[in-house]
């Protein structure tokens, strides 16, 4: 199959990249490598990428319409990966209009590729953080009462019906993936997993928000990746599936798990509750279990040892 991923020199979507190429897949990698964190960090995503296997890459902004279309021709793709966005809650209470034209004018221009072009196949990257506050517990593709509390989840809740038009007047496949706090090696430097094992290991206080009761389905990017790979497989016109670890951990456990791969004490610094933020994430995975096969087997303990081995090695070698 010929699979173009958007945001694939990023950290999801370079693990999925390493994994499709493994599976023979011929690849295509779309990425702008912008400055929101380190191009560095991409770069060294690319260069693993590159190891699994052949793929080809595209320095390039989804939002440019004519470079996009010009590649999708070039291309002719049998299914798209959308993993590119602007991310972040926080950041997109700053810079909202930004994550609008990336976000939904960007996911648009593809969608609009995917139609001229018939490809037939799209996947877009959602997120947890549509749910908003207002649901129930654990949170379902049921759920239509989604109340997004800040841009970013907007942004993503627009995508998704952008997708569904699309997937309405034109007859494309689109399956839509709501992420849950994907962490693993190689994780952004944004992200609060990697932002604590820095500030742990180097000694600086770490902010806690709120109580220290908040929690978070946090899910391996193994896992996240699986289920990519089952979505890609399945034959449908729409749907939505939430890809979490049904298991939410509260901030004040997750940071004793860091401590304890570390082997160090975190200082911490008290903090008020954070504009944007929701009190939890907690994903009911039954309708992926039961459609995709997906099965989330990393444990948070494991994975968080996993990530700070990767952590380890990389700070050595660049220390080299």
């Amino acid at each position: 199959m010929k699979i173009l991923i958007t945001g694939g020199a990023g950290f999801i979507g370079s693990h999925l990249a390493e994994r499709l190429a493994r599976d023979r897949h011929q690849l295509f990698l779309l990425d702008d490598l912008n400055d929101f964190y380190s191009p560095q960090l991409k770069q060294e995503n690319l260069a693993s990428v590159r190891a699994a296997g052949e793929v080809q890459f595209f320095h390039q902004d989804i939002c440019d319409e004519g470079a996009v279309f010009r590649i999708f021709e070039r291309v002719r793709p049998d299914a798209v990966v959308h993993l590119a966005a602007r991310a972040g809650v926080r950041p997109s209470l700053h810079q909202p209009l930004l994550y609008e034209r990336v976000n939904v004018g960007g996911t648009l221009v593809l969608l609009e590729a995917c139609r001229r072009l018939g490809v037939p196949k799209f996947l877009f990257a959602s997120s947890s953080s549509i749910y908003g506050i207002t649901n129930r517990l654990p949170f379902s593709e049921g759920d239509h009462l989604n109340l997004p509390v800040s841009p970013y989840a907007a942004t993503k809740l627009a995508g998704e019906k952008l997708c569904y038009t699309y997937s309405h007047l034109y007859g494309l496949s689109v399956v839509c993936l709501r992420f849950f706090t994907v962490f693993g090696p190689r994780q952004r430097p944004d992200l609060a997993i990697r932002k604590f094992t820095d500030l742990i290991e180097e000694g600086r206080p770490v902010p806690v928000f709120g109580d220290g009761s908040s929690g978070r389905d946090y899910t391996f990017v193994a896992d996240i990746v699986e289920g990519i790979r089952a979505a890609l497989a399945l034959e449908t016109r729409y749907e939505i599936f939430n890809l979490g670890n049904s298991h939410p951990i509260g901030l004040s456990t997750m940071i004793r798990t860091i401590e304890q791969a570390l082997g160090k004490k975190a200082l911490l610094r008290q903090e008020p509750d954070q504009a944007g933020d929701v009190p939890i994430t907690f994903a009911d995975i039954s309708k992926a279990q039961r459609e995709l096969g997906y099965r989330p087997s990393t444990p948070f303990a494991d994975g968080i040892r996993s990530f700070v081995s990767w952590y380890r090695e990389r700070k050595a070698a660049l220390a080299a």
